[in-house]
């Protein structure tokens, strides 16, 4: 049995960042907490619970005076502005590229654009980016969802698409260019993160090559559903998991080439822990 992992399988940077970070001011405060979970990954986030992280989906749960981290995903700017009533500590661990994002959303509401942004409606990051783009920005998370998008859309406005770090290549190329044939001067802005870019591609080649594939990662982590659904169009035998426990081995006995892809919030240790077990069974 030969078994192909994806080089770019497991944490992004922002991840890694985030993790890192969290772990060391674990180390330092007796009393810690997250809005929101800081990864979608359920064997990362029960590591840090045992450590003392504290899950809240709102400031409002946290007590004046304590301090609370702002994961990779961003935040609405009147987040910031309820912290600072509230006197709390805002540790900020927002990905650099969503950053970025947030920045060029201002200077876009500033110049009077109008905003699509490609996404997923109800996730942290989509959230973080309409808190700043506000009445200016309308999601599209599918190309059906276009017709209706350009009916809402402010008339005599420059007009733009951006992206969710995290969003499909695919999908996003797709609503561009069925934007451009309806609105020929519209900006197109790619903000994929590059690594999202080079997994989704890295996992599309992979599954052309193997007989069977396992995607790794949380069952609420959007990128990880994204590189299942790439693997599922061109592999017939597709598996979404988590952890290693979830593996049937007797039925990965029967394939002779296997690929192993990862989502961004997947530690290493999953990765190694699915190899060894598929490596095990194939003795």
């Amino acid at each position: 049995m030969e078994i192909l992992v994806g080089k770019t399988a497991g944490f992004c940077a922002g991840v890694i960042n985030a993790v890192s970070k969290t772990e060391a001011e674990l180390e330092k405060k007796q009393k810690l907490y997250c809005l929101g979970e800081l990864t979608h990954n359920s064997v990362v986030m029960n590591e840090l619970k045992q450590k003392g992280l504290d899950v809240v989906e709102q400031l409002e749960d946290v007590p004046s005076g304590e301090n609370v981290i702002i994961r990779a995903h961003g935040v609405p700017p009147e987040v910031y502005e309820q912290a600072k009533h509230k006197n709390i500590n805002l540790i900020d661990l927002t990905c650099p590229k969503v950053l970025k994002i947030h920045k060029q959303v201002e200077d876009y509401v500033k110049n009077r654009y109008f905003l699509f942004l490609t996404g997923k409606k109800n996730h942290p990051e989509v959230v973080g980016i309409c808190g700043y783009g506000k009445e200016q920005l309308i999601v599209i998370e599918s190309l059906e969802d276009i017709e209706e998008a350009i009916r809402k859309m402010k008339k005599n406005r420059k007009v733009a698409l951006i992206s969710q770090t995290t969003f499909s290549m695919e999908k996003f190329e797709q609503i561009a260019r069925a934007l451009k044939e309806k609105i020929a001067n519209i900006e197109i802005n790619n903000t994929i993160c590059m690594a999202t870019k080079i997994r989704q591609e890295e996992t599309e080649k992979i599954s052309k090559e193997v007989s069977a594939m396992i995607i790794i990662g949380g069952k609420n982590s959007s990128n990880t559903k994204k590189l299942y659904e790439i693997a599922c169009k061109n592999c017939e035998n597709v598996y979404l998991i988590e952890t290693k426990d979830e593996l049937n081995l007797e039925q990965m006995q029967r394939f002779e080439k296997i690929g192993i892809m990862a989502g961004a919030s997947t530690p290493r240790k999953s990765i190694e822990e699915a190899v060894k077990s598929i490596e095990m069974c194939s003795v």
